[in-house]
Order: structure tokens, then sequence, then C-alpha cells
């Protein structure tokens, strides 16, 4: 379950720049070796990248999406929560000027002028709530299973 989250939480970027990116390995080689920095610009993208975007950067698809799949398997696709924890986080961290997000599409959106993931500040707080969130879940496990051990061992005696 875990991978499955993890890929809808990263299939509305996936979806829209991952055949762009597929389709162009040496802007990827350029970018790894330090020839080419910052996102693509936008003139060079074609037109899918930004119709996937605005389709997998909705709220409204979301829900869309799940409530259809509710309905089919008559229980809530939970899952899927995964990708609208992606399109809220992208909300406030995507500025105007470059791939705003449409959370709104196909309505009229009013853009947020978020701060950007690439300034220090946002990436240093980031990767600290990660490796607290994922220490979190590591030593958490750690001690239910500790006092498993101990309560099969207690049964035993």
């Amino acid at each position: 379950m875990f991978l499955a989250a993890a890929l809808l939480g990263m299939a509305p970027d996936l979806l829209s720049f991952g055949v762009f990116h597929m389709t162009r390995p040496g802007w990827i080689i350029g970018r790894l070796a330090g020839e080419i920095s910052g996102p693509p610009a936008l003139s060079i993208l074609p037109a899918y990248v930004f119709y996937a975007y605005n389709v997998t950067h909705s709220l409204i698809v979301w829900t869309g999406i799940f409530f259809l799949l509710w309905r089919l398997f008559r229980r809530h696709p939970w899952i899927l929560g995964a990708w609208a924890l992606h399109i809220l986080c992208d909300i406030p961290t995507h500025g105007t000027d470059y791939f705003p997000t449409p959370f709104l599409w196909p309505l009229p959106t009013p853009f947020v002028d978020g701060v950007t993931w690439a300034t220090p500040e946002f990436v240093t707080g980031n990767y600290l709530c990660l490796i607290a969130e994922y220490g979190g879940i590591f030593f958490c496990q750690r001690r239910r299973m500790e006092l498993l051990k101990v309560k099969k061992e207690k049964s035993l005696v």
C-alpha cells in the first residue's frame, strides 16, 4: 500500500512531465551534468504537458475520480488521498510564473503565488519534516515490535 500511495502521490508530476523527460534524455543528462539549470523553458514544452498538468492537478478531477471509484468498488478509495495531498501541497508551493496549480480546473482558478520548493529555507524545512516523520514511524514500529515481543514472551510463561 505504501508503494502504491507513493506512486499516486507522484503521479500528477509523472503523468505531466514524465513523458517529456523520457523523450528528451539529453535534457536530463545535461541537467545532471550541470550544463542545464532550472526547469525546462515553457517554450520547449509540448502542449500535452500543459493539458496533463491541468488534469492531474485539479481537485475537481480528483473528486470525480474518487466518487466514481467509490461507487464502482462500494468502498472509499482512501489511497487516492496521496494524489489529493500532492495537489494541496502544490497550491502554496508553486509561483504564478511557472506552472501555478490549477486546483479548480476546468473552472477558473485563483492562482496562489506561493513559496517555491527551490528556496533553501523550504528545502531545509521539507527535509527536516521528512526525517522527523520517517524517524517517528521507524521508532514507533520498533517500539511496537518490542511490545509484541514482550507480550509473546509473557504468554509463553
